[in-house]
């Protein structure tokens, strides 16, 4: 199972997207900065998951996520 996250940092207010198959485990990279975008901050949370199938299916997903803008990532955590 693939899943795309969208994590939410309050100090810096931003959303970050992303995917992988253990949102735990990407988080904890996220919050002890394994990852070069997200390392400055340490209080990112997840927001927002959705689980898909396969590999092609989440990316395709994750590209469509990037490109909204911060009003429709706000609708869309929202449901």
């Amino acid at each position: 199972m693939y899943y795309v996250y969208i994590l939410y940092s309050a100090e810096i207010d931003v959303y970050y997207k992303g995917f992988s198959t253990d949102v735990a485990q990407r988080l904890n990279h996220h919050l002890n900065g394994l990852h070069k975008f997200t390392s400055s901050v340490r209080d990112w949370r997840v927001v927002y998951i959705a689980p898909y199938q396969t590999k092609k299916e989440a990316l395709v997903e994750e590209k469509r996520i990037k490109r909204l803008n911060r009003a429709s990532i706000e609708k869309l955590i929202k449901g």
